[in-house]
């Protein structure tokens, strides 16, 4: 394997299931939808991702819970701060897919 880290390094991640509340492209971007995300906190979260290729309709996310990195340093990207991650994996030959739990698990809920 390369890189590797440490236990202890991969749990300074935070990693937690969240819904997705809304969904809408960034304007004047190809690859950005401005995501709001229940993470289990007091208010939503914005999160600025690059995935919009891969969802033509972007209401289709709406309601969907993923996996999200919530302790990520806030980065402004084109102008938005996004305030975390969303996790998904992606193949050489453009196979795309979003981590998602089997089960309804409660939002905020962290990976362990």
């Amino acid at each position: 394997m390369e890189n590797n880290i440490s236990v202890e390094e991969f749990k300074k991640l935070n990693i937690v299931i969240g819904e997705i509340k809304s969904a809408e492209k960034v304007p004047d971007t190809d690859k950005l939808l401005k995501l709001s995300v229940d993470l289990g906190e007091e208010s939503p979260r914005q999160i600025i991702s690059g995935i919009s290729e891969f969802f033509s309709d972007e209401s289709k996310l709406v309601g969907k819970k993923c996996t999200f990195a919530a302790n990520l340093e806030p980065k402004t990207i084109r102008g938005l701060e996004s305030q975390g991650m969303i996790l998904a994996i992606s193949t050489p030959e453009g196979g795309f897919s979003l981590l998602v739990p089997e089960t309804d698990i409660p939002s905020g809920s962290s990976i362990r």
